[in-house]
């Protein structure tokens, strides 16, 4: 596969029907263009098959089997907001050539849009009818559904530059290093499933990773008798180098054309293709430099674009960025390495014999369980930092973190990080999932995921994957995709994880894990 190590994120948008029960994390269906703020946690994580390789969940590509890195929690708000009528990046009149110039499908009729450069006619777009949009063609208004599936709260994305805003809150942070795919769904543009995938560092993989992606969402789509009628393109990286933003679009170009070949070769016309970067957006299908100047259009200034006003009003906030997300669960700088990979060489040779021993293994057990239970209540005795939302997601993160890795000593992480291996522990850990002990646990769990350095880098897939399952129990579907995501990147093979992996994805109530731990820790009294 491509990337057998990076997920791929895919958010698969519901829509409530007499064989969907409302799920703890579904939302109402978002549709393209149009953003509901009160539906924010809609997205699902999962891995896919396709483009994940040995990562997947072994369920659709796009819900359950990839690996959504992108919903954040509920905006539907933020579902509906790629939703535009730009069709390809292409490279002829009649065909889209792919990252290595072989030519591409031709160019679908109900498009709208001709590929770069292309002087032709302005056609209608199948999105629907609508005023006249940006690029001198029809922009069919993009609705999502509002608050609990209602239609009274829906807000219209007709241009590039709108679409370009709401994609953070589509996914429900900001994707770094990120392609992003939207299927798009009917004469009113209704966003469906989304995917996210990490952009490939070798060029050559783009045609196949985009491949892997577009049958990820047709899969997706099909799995839950949703096949996207069109597809919404995001390429998001930052600027290597001193290229500058215009030169990092030009170089995800190729990345852009083999994206809207796969689709279209699927039955998926791509309605807009746009690339994020140093602040800036750039449409790989406008020509029009009132709407989409040569040098990108500004992107708007946080909390301000139209979706981020529609979002505030329902109560919805943005969340962190990818990167950020991702940091909380990264090991520790190298000085800070050193000393708990020492402890974690000393706590291997101590407790892993026992952990290895029918005799031994029942009370290293409670050793592992009495020490993390400790250090919950050491953290719901200093709690959490309040008031951060003055300073950026990522300043608060790093200043919570600081503060709960000096809770932990570098023996107490080597005990737990080792303890946890041992999968009977790890399931009894999962129990504090809910009420005052999921904040403490959670926070220890990332604290523990830092702490696996080194040679034991690959012990963080159980802490981790605790933090995914907590961060979902409680509601951050974002949080949780990012750490699932993760996990099994760590090792795509990590059963617990795939299985929530896809739980998460297919928007499944984690309630009903929930109800089997309780169970479970009822019956152990």
């Amino acid at each position: 596969m491509t990337h057998p190590k990076t997920p791929v994120d895919v958010d698969d948008v519901r829509e409530p029907g007499p064989d969907s029960a409302p799920d703890a994390g579904d939302g109402p269906d978002t549709t393209a263009g149009t953003a509901d703020p009160a539906d924010e946690n809609d997205g699902a994580e999962s891995q896919s098959p396709a483009a994940a390789g040995p990562d997947t969940a072994g369920s659709e590509p796009d819900g359950a089997g990839s690996d959504t890195a992108g919903t954040a929690g509920r905006a539907d708000t933020a579902k509906t907001a790629n939703t535009s009528e730009t069709e390809r990046a292409g490279g002829d009149t009649s065909a889209v050539r792919s990252a290595a110039g072989e030519p591409g499908d031709e160019e679908p009729e109900a498009a709208g849009v001709k590929p770069p450069g292309e002087p032709g006619e302005d056609g209608p777009s199948d999105a629907g009818p609508s005023d006249d949009g940006p690029c001198g063609r029809p922009a069919a208004p993009r609705e999502a559904l509002g608050p609990m599936g209602g239609s009274a709260d829906r807000v219209a994305l007709r241009s590039p530059a709108e679409l370009a805003d709401a994609l953070p809150y589509l996914l429900g942070y900001h994707p770094d290093d990120s392609v992003v795919l939207v299927g798009v769904h009917g004469d009113s543009g209704r966003f469906g499933c989304r995917i996210r995938l990490g952009i490939p560092t070798v060029t050559s993989e783009w045609p196949e990773a985009a491949e892997q992606l577009a049958g990820c969402l047709l899969a997706a789509g099909a799995a839950r008798g949703q096949r996207p009628d069109a597809v919404l393109v995001y390429v998001c990286q930052e600027p290597l180098g001193a290229e500058g933003g215009r030169g990092a679009m030009e170089r995800l170009r190729p990345l852009a054309l083999s994206l809207v070949s796969a689709c279209a070769a699927r039955g998926m016309p791509v309605r807009e293709a746009l690339c994020v970067s140093a602040g800036r957006f750039w449409s790989y299908g406008c020509r029009d430099g009132d709407c989409c100047p040569p040098d990108g259009g500004a992107l708007a200034p946080p909390g301000t674009s139209v979706l981020a006003a529609a979002s505030a009003y329902a109560g919805i906030r943005l969340g962190a960025s990818l990167a950020e997300l991702t940091a909380r669960l990264g090991p520790l700088g190298a000085g800070r390495s050193r000393r708990q990979e020492r402890a974690l060489d000393r706590a291997s040779a101590e407790l892993l014999p026992a952990l290895l021993t029918a005799a031994g293994r029942p009370l290293a057990r409670e050793r592992v369980l009495g020490l993390a239970g400790r250090l919950c209540r050491r953290y719901r005795a200093a709690p959490a930092l309040t008031g951060a939302a003055e300073g950026s997601a990522g300043a608060a993160f790093r200043l919570q973190d600081a503060r709960d890795d000096a809770i932990l000593s570098d023996e107490e992480a080597a005990v737990l990080i080792l303890g946890l291996q041992d999968r009977a522990t790890r399931d009894r850990a999962a129990e504090w999932m809910e009420g005052p002990e999921a904040e403490p646990a959670l926070r220890l769990w990332r604290a523990l995921s830092r702490r696996c350095v080194g040679a034991y880098r690959e012990h963080a897939v159980a802490p981790i994957t605790l933090a995914g399952w907590v961060a979902w129990s409680c509601g951050d579907e974002p949080a949780a995709r990012v750490a699932f995501g993760q996990a099994l990147a760590l090792d795509p093979r990590y059963r617990f994880a795939l299985l929530l992996h896809a739980a998460c994805s297919r928007g499944a109530d984690p309630e009903m894990l929930r109800k089997c731990l309780r169970r479970q820790r009822g019956e152990r009294g």
